[in-house]
């Protein structure tokens, strides 16, 4: 599945359990649907260790929202799937204000952050994720 598909883009980097996505555009139910399940087969090989995702949303629109409940649930399952950091690039204030809430919905307030810049979540990801020893990955304390 990897590469380019109408509203994002996934891809895996298994060495380094790491999930890199790109959200682009209004997003529709659809939308939020397919990602999901697109989501779910690109990740199988990372579920049975901890995980880390950095989703870019600096092109994503303020979405309907069904998507938000959507989105809150995939997150939840993330969760549930062994995501242990997701880190989010995000410099709109309005779809700040959906996200935020898609976080509270999916129960990951703790293991999320969010980023106005790409290279300060890169940063982030470096220190409390690929610096680390992988039996140490998700069992340490985030570090700012």
């Amino acid at each position: 599945m990897d590469g380019w598909h109408l509203g994002y883009t996934i891809d895996v980097d298994e060495k380094n359990t790491v999930i890199y996505a790109k959200i682009h555009g209004l997003w529709k139910a659809e939308t939020a649907e397919n990602y999901h399940n697109d989501f779910k087969e690109e990740v199988e090989p990372l579920l049975g260790e901890p995980w880390a995702r950095l989703i870019d949303c600096t092109n994503w629109k303020t979405s309907r929202n069904e998507v938000t409940d959507l989105v809150g649930r995939h997150m939840a399952w993330s969760r549930q799937h062994n995501a242990a950091l997701s880190l989010y690039v995000l410099d709109n204030p309005s779809t700040f204000r959906q996200l935020n809430q898609m976080i509270i919905k999916g129960g990951t307030k703790d293991t999320a952050r969010i980023f106005r810049k790409r290279e300060e979540a890169e940063a982030f990801l470096k220190k409390n994720w690929l610096d680390l020893p992988k039996e140490k990955r998700g069992q340490v304390p985030l570090v700012d």
